[in-house]
């Protein structure tokens, strides 16, 4: 009898201790991230059926060049979403601050200062909403649609209703589309860099501990002593800037600023952010679900290019794939990240 306890407590490898290692690891996994996943792969073997190239190395590292703008607008969009806000001046924010730079530094102030302009201008306007939804107690919604609204105002009496008459700079084109290490656009090396902080800045700072606190409860939060406005304040600030940098970013890559050239960024920007696990409705999500959900967008769209469907059969597909998921993980909150 005395050795038939240390036995029945011994669990043997692969046993009932494997199982339950399992079933932990199994719940720690996030399910959108997983579907999300699942969809990139499903979407490169469809690809490729229908053009071997799809799955080469060059056209692979393009499409992150293109992912990589969609990426950064991402970031600014996800921590306001963390906050349990939504900005709509992203249009407008990203096509401002591309303009702005552009026209500026190509004139009298030099090419480096096309990135600290275009940095300033888009803080300058998250400021604004920040100031409006943080202070006023306007909802982000209407508030950060009507910011939108002015900017483009603003922006057609600067240009006269035309694009600026000024090109990229030159260091603006090297930063989209230059090599710093080879074979890899420096845009994708820029995004990089904005995920690596966007990390760090959740995961390490009191600052993302707030931003997650106030997406659960911001009442709580505020009561907690957490500084709640300035907070709100930083992160509109942040999602300006990165709406601003995206739009530098993407004018290097074309050449020149232009009227429009936002608006093909807020839906997916936002679905982008969803589809990679963040509550619509804050408090939860991580940038590295956001990175997956972004490649996943620039993939739908390049798939549906490839197959060479009609305009109006693209769209419909888009639609639905978006809804679908935003149905299934969209609204859940059942923690942080």
């Amino acid at each position: 009898m005395s050795g038939a306890g240390p036995g029945l407590a011994m669990r043997p490898p692969g046993g009932a201790g494997g199982a339950g290692a399992a079933r932990s690891m199994l719940r720690r996994l996030d399910p959108p991230l997983l579907v999300a996943s699942a969809c990139i792969v499903a979407i490169l073997l469809g690809g490729s059926l229908y053009n071997s190239l799809f799955l080469s190395p060059h056209y692979l590292v393009q499409q992150l060049q293109v992912a990589s703008f969609l990426g950064i607008v991402a970031a600014g969009a996800m921590l306001v979403i963390l906050l349990g806000h939504i900005d709509l001046s992203v249009p407008w924010t990203l096509t401002a601050g591309a303009m702005l730079a552009t026209g500026l530094a190509g004139s009298s102030l030099g090419g480096l200062a096309a990135i600290p302009i275009a940095v300033a201008v888009g803080a300058a306007i998250g400021l604004v909403n920040g100031l409006g939804v943080a202070f006023l107690r306007i909802p982000s919604m209407i508030f950060t649609l009507g910011v939108n609204a002015v900017l483009q105002g603003l922006m057609v009496l600067y240009t006269g209703g035309s694009a600026p008459p000024s090109s990229a700079v030159p260091v603006v084109r090297w930063l989209a589309g230059g090599r710093v290490l080879p074979g890899i656009p420096n845009a994708i090396l820029v995004w990089a860099l904005v995920g690596v902080f966007m990390i760090l800045l959740l995961r390490a700072t009191p600052f993302g501990r707030t931003v997650y606190a106030i997406g659960n409860r911001e009442r709580a939060a505020y009561l907690s002593g957490m500084p709640v406005k300035r907070v709100v304040c930083l992160s509109f600030m942040l999602a300006g800037s990165a709406s601003a940098l995206a739009g530098l970013l993407l004018t290097g890559y074309a050449g020149k600023a232009f009227q429009g050239m936002g608006d093909t960024y807020l839906l997916p920007a936002i679905a982008a952010v969803v589809l990679g696990g963040t509550s619509i409705v804050g408090g939860r999500g991580s940038y590295a679900g956001t990175i997956i959900g972004t490649i996943l967008i620039v993939l739908l769209q390049s798939m549906l290019a490839v197959m060479q469907m009609p305009d109006a059969g693209r769209q419909i597909i888009y639609g639905v794939v978006i809804f679908s998921m935003l149905l299934l993980y969209g609204r859940s909150r059942s923690g942080q990240a």
